[in-house]
């Protein structure tokens, strides 16, 4: 069974543009990427839970605040290696200097036998749909397409 993730897009409205929040993993793999590397804040489900419910609890593990308000399904995507994701857009505001993610660990340097800890989200940004697409993963653009449709059709 393949793997599925669901995840949150949170946008905005800002002076009648929209814009999205944007994550940037954490981690010395993802430190000197930018453009490509940013993705919305997602994780896999856990056995029998949700993807509301998945992407709720994703949402507050890798900012620190709550995803409240109504999620509104944008669709399923298939990530290059395999993976599905699902996600849900959500109007919203985030400051990201309030930005308090959830820690991981991973033997580095490679080999030492030490383990260091990371946070997950190192950065998040809000972005323009434009700015979004050079930042955003390859992966997960289409989300943004999803995200426009979403927005047109709310008027």
């Amino acid at each position: 069974m393949p793997i599925t993730s669901a995840g949150i897009l949170m946008y905005r409205l800002h002076d009648g543009t929209p814009q999205v929040l944007l994550t940037h993993p954490g981690g010395p793999f993802w430190r000197r990427r930018d453009d490509g590397a940013w993705m919305l804040p997602k994780g896999e489900l856990l056995p029998g839970e949700e993807a509301v419910a998945a992407a709720r609890r994703e949402f507050q593990e890798e900012l620190g605040m709550p995803a409240t308000g109504s999620l509104h399904p944008l669709g399923r995507l298939r990530q290059r290696g395999g993976k599905w994701v699902e996600a849900f857009a959500l109007e919203g505001n985030f400051d990201p200097a309030a930005l308090r993610s959830n820690l991981f660990e991973l033997e580095w340097p490679p080999r030492s036998g030490q383990l260091a800890r990371f946070p997950e989200v190192d950065r998040v940004a809000w972005f323009t749909l434009a700015q979004a697409r050079t930042k955003i993963l390859p992966s997960q653009e289409a989300l943004l397409d999803l995200l426009e449709a979403h927005l047109a059709r709310s008027g």
